[in-house]
């Protein structure tokens, strides 16, 4: 059977639920982040973006380039509240359900029979739900497989759909930039221009040998998802590699003290996050410092997750660099599924499957 997966991703997300909330803000260039003018910006909407604006830009910045901009402070209870109820729509209606973060998730609809198998129109039929559920717009992606469907729902943005029925794979992927594939940053594409490959149409023209040659493992899915080729399958795959909580100050904090001043409401932030979710194995404990030059050094070790852990590497940290801090954060990093090393974290060192929708015909349209 061909696989159909939807992808379905929200337009500006933090700030789609702020101009819901606060209605006199809609039309107007507005920003979710930090309010100190130190800190950077979660998102904007697309009345921002039209100055420039964009995610993990500084907010002094964003002022700078668009000096009518409103920044509204995060609301994380909100954007969890409706991400849940964005989750039980897509439960409605797929089996298969893979959340990518709050605002973004794949339904694998292939033995879908609602309107006839369509996975188009079921697409747009929950884009409409969410709609009028959570008062958000969202754009859809809908194509044989998870690649091409997330490349999709980024087509018509904002409030829009992109299909890639089986058929227009081929022709679709010659022409996709090679920046277009997940995996692809800055840094690699540039590399890939400079050896005259700039379409998914010219990385074709290497034979994977060749590839693996270049790039090691990376060759590989190269080679796969220019051809528009993606076996994953939707659902979850695997664990949380790390959690943290991170602050950037208002003001710089002037030495190791006042760093060790701060570390009780950050241990307090991040002991709530783990507790709220359920965590595997601990790998190790980390401490990230931004001083005021915006170098960053990270120290990390294989300790307990308890306040005096992180005052040990705070400590440490602070050492390296006589000068005053902008940034802290604290995190943890946990061990991957089947690793033998386990450390504890406080101790010391949806719808029934459809069987008969096998016998229902394959529909795009």
């Amino acid at each position: 059977m061909q696989r159909k997966i939807i992808h379905i991703d929200c337009d500006c997300y933090y700030a789609a639920l702020e101009m819901r909330d606060f209605p006199h803000l809609r039309g107007r260039p507005i920003a979710v982040g930090g309010q100190s003018s130190r800190s950077v910006l979660s998102t904007c909407n697309y009345e921002a973006r039209a100055f420039g604006l964009h995610s993990a830009m500084p907010a002094r910045r964003a002022q700078a380039l668009c000096p009518e901009v409103i920044i509204q402070p995060h609301r994380f209870d909100v954007y969890r509240a409706a991400s849940e109820q964005m989750m039980a729509i897509f439960s409605r209606y797929a089996d298969l359900v893979e959340p990518l973060s709050l605002d973004e998730a794949y339904l694998d609809v292939s033995e879908s029979r609602w309107f006839g198998g369509s996975a188009t129109l079921l697409a747009e039929h929950i884009r409409a739900e969410i709609l009028a559920e959570v008062g958000i717009t969202v754009s859809a992606g809908v194509a044989p497989n998870k690649f091409l469907a997330k490349v999709s729902s980024d087509w018509n943005k904002p409030n829009g759909i992109f299909v890639v029925p089986p058929h227009r794979v081929d022709d679709f992927v010659s022409q996709l930039p090679v920046k277009k594939i997940w995996g692809v940053g800055k840094k690699f594409n540039e590399r890939l221009n400079q050896m005259g490959i700039k379409t998914c149409g010219d990385l074709q023209q290497w034979p994977m040998p060749k590839l693996v040659q270049f790039f090691g493992k990376s060759g590989a899915w190269l080679y796969q998802r220019a051809r528009g080729i993606d076996e994953r399958v939707v659902g979850r795959t695997g664990t949380r590699k790390s959690q943290s909580i991170e602050h950037t100050f208002a003001t710089d904090l002037a030495g190791e003290d006042q760093c060790l001043n701060q570390l009780p409401l950050l241990y307090a932030g991040l002991m709530k996050r783990i507790q709220e979710k359920t965590s595997p194995p601990l790998k190790s404990v980390f401490v990230k410092v931004r001083f005021s030059d915006f170098s960053t050094t990270t120290m990390e070790r294989p300790w307990a997750m308890e306040a005096q852990s992180y005052q040990r590497l705070l400590r440490a940290a602070c050492a390296k660099k006589p000068q005053a801090v902008r940034l802290l954060g604290l995190g943890v990093r946990f061990n991957e599924a089947g690793s033998e090393a386990q450390l504890s974290l406080w101790g010391s060192d949806a719808a029934p499957r459809n069987d008969s929708a096998a016998d229902q015909p394959q529909c795009w349209v």
